[in-house]
């Protein structure tokens, strides 16, 4: 009971998970009830509950998702019904002939084209055939077939229309997030890589927990793009989005570009890890202790970047944009110093079995990432 009473107190709270969880469902029993009346007391059907049934399989997070489902169901609602409608009029309701519909039915069902709602072909399908074989005439099985389509017409009308009269998702604010959580979980890494090669605690199991991180970053980059999808496909057929309050956050390209600069810097940082990796307590034969530091600095400063992107705010994008750019250019300068130490302490750089030459790509490399990601977040900061 604890734990229920705060899920509903944080989905009253404040926007997130819960809130939209709790919307969701509350929509789709309000579409469910609303398809239960109708097909119930309106049409008098024989079987209404298809029609509830129906608005509440097509109930999506985003209106673009709820038609597609709404589109796909009646199609595959639709394919089964005429199987067995082809198959109940030639061979009738006994037993050869529903082997006949589950083969086609099924058969039909492996087709790409109807997405998730594939299997809704053969369930369909028997669902007519059963109401096929209990008519008693033809004329009869003709109107219940019909209205087997007519009641998932109705459903996926009254689900579409509950879904974009009442708070219809505008899921911008998942771009966002997703970029915020990949960025926290960059700067988790290079705020402990940082530490580590500072005080030259760079051994297997330092360089294991961040191998660990790395991993947990390179899943952050999934979560980040699912978010972006979601923010994409809640603008199609939304209302919402003409309001003035929404239209300055209705393009995500400064947040595709910046996951894809992320994500290839976290690959960066999964290739560093693993070169520390191999580093060995017993390298005495170059003195790399200035290097070491040089390297904690760099990653410090592109932690600050980091740390920025993962408070980032779309309304406050213009000033962090500006303060990330200024941090960029600290970066630039920690890593020549870097470069510098590097080439002041004679370091094996095209030694294959020391980690000094990767040390030096990757932190180009990282650069690189980084200064687009604060240029493009600057250039798209007005938009």
């Amino acid at each position: 009971m604890r734990g229920c009473r705060a899920w509903l107190r944080r989905a009253w709270d404040a926007p997130g998970h819960e809130r939209n969880t709790a919307l969701l469902v509350g929509k789709s029993a309000l579409a469910a009830t609303l398809a239960w009346w109708l097909a119930q007391d309106v049409l008098h059907a024989a079987s209404p509950a298809f029609a509830p049934f129906s608005a509440v399989l097509i109930m999506n997070a985003t209106i673009y998702q709820s038609v597609w489902q709404a589109l796909r169901y009646t199609a595959a609602v639709t394919v089964g019904v005429a199987v067995q409608a082809a198959v109940g009029f030639v061979a009738g309701p006994d037993l050869i002939a529903f082997v006949l519909v589950a083969v086609i039915a099924l058969t039909i069902g492996r087709w790409p084209a109807l997405g998730e709602q594939r299997s809704q072909v053969a369930t369909a399908a028997f669902f007519a055939f059963s109401t096929y074989a209990a008519a008693s005439g033809t004329g009869e099985r003709v109107i219940e077939l019909g209205q087997i389509v007519l009641l998932v017409l109705v459903g996926c009308g009254v689900g579409l229309l509950v879904n974009l009269t009442i708070a219809p998702p505008l899921r911008y604010r998942g771009a966002e997030h997703g970029l915020q959580v990949l960025a926290a979980e960059i700067e988790s890494l290079l705020d402990d890589m940082a530490d580590g090669l500072c005080t030259g605690d760079v051994d297997a199991e330092r360089a294991k927990q961040w191998r660990a991180a790395g991993e947990s970053a390179q899943r952050a980059v999934g979560q980040a793009r699912a978010g972006l999808a979601t923010a994409e496909n809640s603008l199609p057929f939304n209302p919402r989005r003409l309001l003035p309050a929404h239209r300055r956050y209705l393009t995500f390209g400064r947040y595709q570009q910046s996951v894809d600069a992320l994500e290839r810097a976290v690959y960066q940082l999964g290739s560093l890890t693993r070169s520390l990796g191999r580093w060995r307590e017993t390298e005495n034969t170059y003195t790399y202790a200035p290097t070491l530091r040089a390297y904690a600095d760099f990653a410090s400063s592109l932690r600050d970047i980091a740390h920025i992107m993962a408070s980032l705010e779309a309304d406050s994008l213009t000033e962090q944009a500006e303060e990330m750019c200024h941090l960029a250019t600290l970066s630039q300068d920690a890593l020549q110093n870097v470069l510098t130490a590097a080439h002041d302490d004679s370091l094996p750089l095209s030694d294959a079995s020391r980690p000094y030459g990767v040390l030096v790509v990757e932190a180009t490399r990282l650069m690189e990432e980084f200064q687009n990601t604060c240029d493009v977040l600057k250039t798209t900061a007005d938009e």
